[in-house]
């Protein structure tokens, strides 16, 4: 297993990426911006993958460095925004290097983790090691958005999860190829909060032929209090603790999300 969530092992998934509804409508991207704007950057997105909110981010006006493992991933990034206008991509910088290591060499006013890249790093170890590694490049009094799932218990032992399931509607590749995704628990692992998953992909060819294309990584889950005192112990300061991207408090709603404001 890579170090990337599997988008680096698993090339098709950066072919994918762009495609699925669920990322598509996420409601999430203008979250990302308003405080991007907010903190008149530079940002640092650690996770940037296609550009799903980078370059939204700079549309916006905000010069961005986007930070990513995959090299596929960055690739996509770089072919959407060489279809931006010269000023936006004058706003981007993209770097390959992994979310626990890393020397930029500069400070940011704000990062973030969108969309659980965070939850791909399976030790205590490994999560200190990223949450250190964006303090140092953060500017005094600059801020750090999380971004995680609120575990579902529910969901989190119920068996019929580890068969596959999901209802996500087919989408169409720009080739032709027509595409269903699916899901697996593959294995739980509960003493290390760590569930096993798998996106099933369904691939049929404009010639009739079909193939099925497995996505498998570790996503660990994080409680509340869990990465509150990790935050804690790597130097931040909660200041918010949404529910939504709407900012709707933690226990507002249930699961929810699990969107973390903290100051350095």
């Amino acid at each position: 297993m890579d170090r990337a969530g599997g988008y680096a092992e698993y090339g098709f998934t950066s072919e994918f990426y762009d495609h699925i509804e669920a990322y598509r409508s996420r409601p999430d991207v203008g979250f990302f911006v308003e405080l991007a704007q907010e903190s008149n950057g530079p940002v640092l997105e650690v996770g940037c993958g296609t550009g799903r909110v980078l370059i939204p981010t700079a549309r916006a006006g905000i010069e961005i460095v986007g930070l990513d493992l995959s090299p596929s991933m960055l690739a996509v990034c770089r072919e959407g925004l060489a279809a931006e206008p010269a000023e936006v991509q004058a706003r981007v910088q993209l770097v390959e290097a992994d979310m626990r290591d890393f020397d930029l060499g500069r400070e940011f006013a704000l990062a973030t983790i969108p969309f659980r890249p965070f939850q791909h790093l399976t030790t205590v170890e490994d999560q200190i090691a990223c949450l250190y590694a964006i303090h140092r490049h953060l500017r005094p009094g600059g801020r750090l958005v999380l971004d995680l799932f609120n575990p579902y218990l529910p969901a989190l032992v119920e068996e019929a999860r580890l068969e596959e399931w999901g209802g996500e509607p087919e989408f169409t590749l720009p080739d032709g190829r027509r595409v269903i995704r699916r899901f697996r628990v593959a294995s739980r692992d509960w003493f290390n909060q760590i569930q096993h998953t798998e996106l099933i992909y369904y691939v049929t060819h404009p010639d009739g032929r079909q193939e099925r294309l497995v996505h498998s990584f570790p996503m660990r889950h994080l409680f509340r209090f869990e990465a509150e005192h990790l935050l804690a112990r790597c130097g931040y300061q909660v200041e918010a603790l949404y529910a939504d991207y709407e900012k709707h408090p933690y226990g507002s709603r249930y699961p929810g999300e699990l969107i973390f404001v903290a100051r350095r």
